[in-house]
């Protein structure tokens, strides 16, 4: 289960990747919450999908089945940091709701990563833009791009 971080310091203290297997990373926000994986070695990050944030809440059970499926050893979770590097009301919000998405049976038994995501969101828009896509059509890919972009950042961290 995830560990509230107080102070940004502690984000380095946890760049430890768990065992060998997939990970999964969660992008949160208010009304989307993007999500990707990892491969197994940990190399590479793929985008997987796009929940609405409520669905996650509601239910439980759409992420457990990754967990089974994926064979999940961690999840990290991207935590927007204040422009000054520091843990302001929005990260203390994304860690409230990734306590609540991630307390189903599965989920709650993996370690839970935190990993600065400041300008995660403007990366992806900025390769969608380069590749051609309108706004209208970032709409549904966006959030799990800026997941994937999250996970490789932590991979690559590592």
């Amino acid at each position: 289960m995830s560990s509230v971080i107080e102070h940004p310091a502690e984000l380095t203290e946890q760049l430890r990747l768990p065992t060998p297997g997939c990970l999964l990373a969660l992008d949160i926000g208010d009304a989307r919450t993007g999500v990707a994986l990892s491969d197994e070695r940990q190399v590479v990050a793929m985008p997987y999908r796009v929940y609405t944030t409520a669905e996650l809440l509601h239910d439980a059970h759409l992420l457990t089945t990754l967990v089974h499926d994926y064979e999940l050893v961690g999840v990290v979770v991207g935590l927007p940091l204040t422009f000054a590097g520091m843990i302001g009301p929005q990260a203390r919000h994304v860690q409230a709701l990734a306590d609540k998405i991630l307390e189903g049976e599965a989920l709650s038994l993996l370690p839970c990563y935190y990993f600065d995501e400041r300008l995660s969101s403007s990366e992806a828009k900025r390769v969608m833009a380069a590749a051609g896509h309108s706004e209208r059509e970032m709409r549904g890919t966006l959030d799990k791009l800026a997941a994937a972009i999250i996970l490789q950042d932590y991979l690559d961290a590592n």
